[in-house]
């Protein structure tokens, strides 16, 4: 027994196994799409607030030794104790702001910056407060300053660099994540109409086979077995109508054989009604007059009928049995066509109605018997209601993979109010039948039935043909008009004879 995936235990729930599928990986989807808005977010805070506290440090530095370098140069002059007070708190201000910076950098060049502005800011101030003061070296220390504020304006400039390189280096991450959502996103919709079109799949295989089920109960084909792939609930429905199929198709044999079982013994006492007139008419039993003769002959004509009726009876029910199985096989179009017109010489010679036939040299694979039963109920029906002196059309085409039979005749046609019903076993329409007997409407019923079998169609077309013949008339089919298409197998073979044969 092979391997079967776990089903669903309803359509609900198979919905919601679908929706599942769908609504997990976008709730992923979006959960790591604002996981990383946040982180973003807080890059570029981070980066504003350094970019920032780093530019306002490196200019309050640029302020303290601009201010020291002045302080400086007036304690030159004046050679005022008091400015040295002033230098030393200009200079821990300048040494909070490098250490403010060294905090807030991380970049190689802007520390080793920091460290030489420190380091020449600590030899100024020791040059400058030097006891005894020394003139000369508060000099060069003083001119020590220039430097270090040249130090200072590059720092700015490399920081200023730095935050660039980073906000770039965030705008290229921005624009990868931008793209990976887009990818993201294009595969969840893939993905998303993968999982609706596999779940609408799952749905509507299984109503559909329970809608084909339910119409070919509704057709009385009972011969096929039903069975329905899906959630276990339609599955179980599927079990339903398999076993109302069997109901069906075992009540259907039951009036089949309640039809043969009646028929036969209607037979027998038909039988003897008609040996008795038959002996009335013989005057076995007594020279009748006129008038006995007349009823006697009444009773006989409708003893032929009754007997016609029960063998139609007959007939019918034995080929619906029958029809259960189709009975396959290769043979020309041709040869059953010539066999069924043969058949039909006499009535038409009786009814003096003109035959144009139109036959392919064609070989078909079907059975060999529906395919005339079709034909001689086609051709039956046309000459009840064909008129004398009228013209028969029975054409025989190949299609692409199929083929085609058509029967066309000049009578009164079928109104389209009753084009529904003619194919109904025992329907009888409203135009008047020509013949020597009555049908039992069972014909068309009987044409339907055997074109379905072989998974074919049939239609009444309202396609007036004219059709040329060959002394040199025209003829215009104005009545009834059936077509017939039923599909070929793809048998290699079977094709290479057809090209053949052509």
């Amino acid at each position: 027994m092979g391997f079967r995936l776990p089903r669903p235990r309803s359509i609900n729930a198979l919905v919601l196994i679908g929706y599942a599928c769908i609504m997990l990986p976008l709730s992923v989807a979006l959960v790591w799409a604002l996981l990383q808005l946040d982180r973003f977010t807080t890059r570029s805070e981070s980066l504003i607030v350094r970019g920032i506290e780093a530019t306002q440090n490196s200019r309050e530095l640029q302020e303290q030794l601009s201010i020291m370098e002045r302080v400086a140069r007036q304690y030159l002059v004046s050679e005022d104790a008091e400015l040295i007070g002033f230098l030393r708190e200009d200079a821990a201000e300048a040494g909070a702001a490098i250490t403010a910076l060294q905090e807030r950098t991380t970049n190689a060049d802007a520390l080793a910056l920091l460290n030489v502005i420190e380091s020449r800011l600590t030899t100024l101030m020791i040059g400058l407060t030097r006891q005894p003061a020394d003139p000369g070296s508060a000099a060069t220390a003083t001119g020590g300053f220039a430097q270090a504020i040249a130090a200072a304006q590059q720092l700015s400039r490399l920081l200023t660099s730095d935050i660039d390189t980073q906000l770039t280096a965030l705008q290229e991450d921005t624009a990868a994540t931008r793209t990976a959502l887009a990818w993201q996103a294009g595969s969840l919709t893939l993905i998303s109409v993968l999982t609706m079109g596999f779940v609408t799949w799952r749905v509507s295989r299984p109503i559909r086979a329970l809608d084909r089920a339910i119409r070919q109960l509704g057709e009385g084909q009972f011969s096929r077995h039903i069975e329905v792939d899906g959630p276990a609930d339609l599955e179980s429905l599927g079990r339903q109508l398999e076993w109302l199929r069997r109901r069906l198709l075992e009540l259907a044999k039951e009036k089949n054989r309640f039809l043969r079982h009646m028929s036969h013994e209607l037979k027998t006492p038909l039988a003897n009604i008609r040996e008795g007139t038959e002996l009335l008419l013989d005057g076995s039993v007594g020279e009748l007059d006129a008038p006995q003769v007349e009823v006697t002959d009444i009773l006989r004509n409708n003893g032929l009928r009754l007997q016609r009726l029960i063998e139609n009876l007959l007939n019918f029910s034995a080929w619906q049995s029958r029809n259960e199985v189709l009975n396959l096989s290769e043979f020309a179009i041709g040869d059953v066509v010539d066999s069924v017109l043969k058949s039909h010489a006499l009535t038409l010679r009786g009814q003096n109605v003109r035959l144009l036939a139109d036959i392919d040299t064609l070989t078909v694979q079907a059975d060999r018997e529906m395919i005339r039963t079709v034909l001689d109920n086609l051709i039956s029906n046309a000459l009840k209601f064909s008129p004398r002196g009228a013209c028969l059309l029975v054409r025989v085409k190949d299609g692409n993979g199929q083929f085609q039979i058509e029967v066309a005749d000049q009578g009164p046609g079928i109104p389209m109010r009753e084009r529904k019903k003619v194919f109904d076993a025992f329907y009888q329409g409203e135009q008047e039948q020509g013949g020597l007997v009555a049908g039992t409407g069972i014909g068309l019923s009987v044409v339907l039935e055997s074109v379905q079998a072989h998974d074919g169609v049939v239609d009444i077309t309202d396609d007036q043909q004219a059709i040329r013949t060959g002394r040199g008339d025209t003829v215009v089919f104005t009545g009834a008009h059936f077509r017939i298409l039923i599909p070929q197998p793809e048998v290699p073979e079977l094709a290479t004879r057809q090209a053949a044969n052509g």
